[in-house]
């Protein structure tokens, strides 16, 4: 809305985009898991794998025949280099946070190449904005991918972070579906994210509290009471969120 409080035809009209874009995507792939039922594929990776090539068209005869046309008719599959990407240069995430589910699986999928990147965007965005824009749903396959990309690059200083995303993603819609559709990999990524919060724990006072005396020793001894009392209430999330997330 604008000062006056008048709306925003432009911004309402981006914000009902996304908002199909989304609904359409979520029908897409929730069909492709009835199909996938339906098929009674025998693995897991070829359940995920149709429904991640949901969004694809076969090619028709005109597609096939005739003269050459420089058609991308499956744009998830774009090069790199393509002539609009060559022209746009992003910072080390993005030039503006995505707002809504649609605007993030765009992003994710297309814009950002590396883990690092994505681990960037989730810090950037935090858990309180990830719950907002995922409250409704969470994609198809984006709960491994994030547990996989935290995994990856997780260190001592963002573990407060990453713990409140953790949380936001585990009260998002269908949380324990995303869970059973995990794959081993992407299971043992999380076991591997839960081993390296719990080891940051254990790692706390060598890293952050040395032993010597600095200061008065009844201002060290408080904030070291402080601080501690913060450590055993994190360490409380953990267990919390190991049993949501299924690791033992």
């Amino acid at each position: 809305m604008e000062a006056d409080g008048a709306l925003d035809p432009v911004a309402l009209e981006r914000e009902l985009r996304a908002a199909v874009a989304a609904d359409e995507r979520w029908e897409r792939e929730n069909d492709a898991k009835l199909r996938a039922v339906r098929q009674r594929v025998p693995t897991y990776e070829e359940f995920r794998n149709i429904v991640l090539a949901s969004h694809l068209k076969p090619l028709e005869k005109k597609d096939k025949m005739g003269k050459r046309r420089n058609v991308l008719w499956n744009p998830c599959a774009a090069p790199i280099k393509t002539p609009h990407a060559s022209n746009v240069e992003l910072p080390q995430v993005l030039d503006q946070l995505p707002r809504t589910s649609a605007e993030f699986y765009r992003d994710w999928r297309r814009c950002l190449k590396s883990g690092k990147e994505k681990y960037q965007l989730l810090l950037e965005l935090g858990g309180k904005a990830l719950g907002r824009i995922f409250q409704a749903d969470l994609g198809f396959g984006l709960l491994g991918e994030f547990l996989t990309v935290l995994a990856e690059n997780v260190c001592h200083e963002d573990r407060h972070a990453i713990l409140q995303i953790l949380q936001s993603l585990s009260g998002t819609k269908r949380f324990e579906l995303n869970m059973d559709l995990l794959s081993e990999l992407e299971k043992e990524s999380s076991r591997d994210l839960f081993r390296k919060l719990q080891s940051m724990s254990q790692d706390y006072w060598t890293a952050d509290h040395p032993s010597g005396a600095a200061g008065c020793e009844a201002e060290r001894e408080a904030h070291l009471t402080d601080t501690s009392l913060q450590n055993e209430a994190e360490e409380r999330i953990v267990m919390e969120l190991m049993k949501c997330y299924q690791v033992n």
